[in-house]
């Protein structure tokens, strides 16, 4: 028996497309703070099975700093970077009441938000697309 671990790289992009589709579906429903969180979690799934197509593994939550480890095995376009950091700032305040001094994070996030996070999130599942077997 193998101590390799299983690849499974197609199964975190199908998730991170999932996770896309439930940002979309919650932009539908004005749940916006939803629509971010969903948006950051498929780009960091998406991500995470790039690693893992590469026989490694992503560690953490930051979609800038998983971004950044892919360098010496992928050219990451420039553009990339901005769309990690606006999703690394949704991934705690879109979750919890206690990431803004008073209120929920449904105060905190509109529409433009989510639609913008969506758009970050679909850039880069479209960048680790092609890279995922």
């Amino acid at each position: 028996m193998s101590n390799d671990p299983v690849e499974r790289s197609r199964d975190w992009f199908r998730q991170a497309d999932r996770d896309l589709q439930h940002a979309r579906n919650s932009l539908v429903h004005a749940d916006h703070e939803w629509s971010c969180f969903a948006a950051q979690q498929a780009a960091e799934k998406a991500l995470k099975s790039l690693y893992q197509a590469f026989a490694g593994e992503g560690w953490g939550h930051s979609v800038l700093a998983l971004l950044e480890g892919l360098e010496e095995k992928v050219p990451v376009p420039e553009e990339l970077r901005s769309q990690a950091m606006l999703l690394d700032r949704m991934y705690i305040p879109t979750g919890s009441p206690n990431g803004f001094d008073r209120g929920i994070p449904a105060d905190y996030f509109d529409r433009n938000d989510a639609e913008e996070a969506i758009e970050a999130a679909h850039a880069i599942l479209e960048f680790v697309r092609p890279k995922v077997p």
